[in-house]
């Protein structure tokens, strides 16, 4: 059996630049996705801005769960 070295060194080459390109890519996009995305996308907003969802503590025109899930269902809202 013969053993080329040559052939062995230039895949041992194509594996170390296609394991080094692979890392660059892979840090880069996990570097634009943490450039993209908000620090923290729950926080309250600032401003004359309003967070769309807030539980409220009475429920509106002082009726129960069940109106509220009534009216709900009712309207489809």
């Amino acid at each position: 059996m013969v053993v080329s070295v040559r052939k062995w060194v230039g895949n041992l080459l194509f594996m170390t630049v296609f394991l080094a390109l692979f890392l660059v890519v892979s840090g880069g996009y996990r570097w634009l996705l943490d450039f993209i995305s908000p620090v923290d996308p729950y926080r309250e907003p600032q401003g004359e801005a309003v967070k769309a969802f807030r539980q409220l503590e009475t429920y509106p025109e002082g009726g129960s769960v069940v109106d509220t899930l009534r009216w709900f269902y009712w309207y489809g809202q």
